[in-house]
């Protein structure tokens, strides 16, 4: 009742799953990752303490075939299952069971595998390992959004859409393991989850860049990386606000003027936001500048 991608990005080792069904709030249910140990999709007639125990057996240093092989072996319903799984040395394997509702099936690929069960077509996951191939290069989170939308064209769920979910993790474990959730976005009943999804995930790309979420440093420029941000997400006005503010504060009160006047454009209250955030001493030592940006 669902389809899926599982795979690990074969330069930064990260470990990812995307998904989309007709079944609300299919995010908690089929996605299961663990940074540095492995990632699992779990599916169909869905047992979803193959998640948990599926991650405690590559933990353990279990393979993914074996753990699959596993988790099958003491279940008695394996026949309506669904199930794949890579781990963090780029090992996939899969299981759909004859039971699953057709058409159902899977395909595994070089660190990845796509499934799907109540489909409208065979065509599904065949498209979809050939989008995410077609993309080796880009960000592992837009090859899973490929895939996804490669599968709805393909035909999708028979049912029709309500939900989707991404999740990507880090390929290593460290120290700060805030930092090891590199993606995780999630629609639980929408007409157009995909398209939801992926305004999401490019919002969440959006703030990584800026530093106003978690995750790995990067070293481009601010201003390249506003750009991109900006691109990206063209809605995430929290962001002009923040910039407009960190641009009057270095000096450059114009440019820190024309972007707080897409702020106020886009939404009047970020003129009291200013207000109170230049209260708690935020925009510096010069009332002046906050007298300026007021002035747009």
């Amino acid at each position: 009742m669902t389809y899926s991608i599982v795979a690990r990005d074969p330069s930064s080792g990260a470990l990812g799953v995307a998904v989309q069904s007709h079944f609300f709030g299919v995010g908690p249910v089929v996605p299961w990752l663990d940074p540095g140990v492995g990632a699992i999709a779990t599916q169909a007639t869905v047992n979803v303490g193959f998640g948990r125990h599926g991650l405690d057996l590559l933990r353990a240093g279990v393979a993914a075939e074996e753990a699959i092989a596993r988790l099958i072996a003491e279940d008695g319903d394996a026949h309506l299952r669904q199930l794949a799984i890579v781990d963090a040395t780029g090992r996939v394997a899969a299981h759909t069971g004859a039971g699953c509702i057709r058409d159902a099936g899977h395909r595994i690929g070089a660190t990845y595998s796509v499934q799907g069960n109540l489909l409208r077509s065979s065509d599904v996951w065949p498209a979809m390992a050939e989008a995410f191939e077609s993309t080796l290069g880009a960000p592992l989170w837009e090859r899973l959004l490929a895939a996804l939308d490669a599968g709805e064209r393909a035909g999708g769920d028979v049912r029709g859409r309500q939900s989707a979910a991404l999740v990507v993790v880090s390929g290593t474990q460290s120290e700060a393991p805030w930092d090891e959730v590199l993606m995780d976005v999630r629609v639980d009943d929408h007409e157009d989850p995909l398209g939801e999804l992926r305004r999401l995930a490019r919002m969440r790309e959006a703030y990584r860049l800026m530093g106003e979420v978690e995750g790995p440093s990067d070293s481009r420029p601010v201003a390249e990386r506003y750009a991109l941000a900006r691109s990206l997400s063209p809605e995430a006005v929290e962001l002009v606000f923040w910039r407009a503010i960190e641009l009057a504060r270095s000096g450059d009160l114009g440019a820190g003027r024309r972007e707080m006047s897409i702020a106020f454009a886009a939404d009047p209250t970020w003129r009291e936001a200013l207000r109170r955030v230049a209260e708690a001493g935020l925009c510096g030592d010069d009332p002046t500048v906050v007298d300026r940006l007021l002035e747009i």
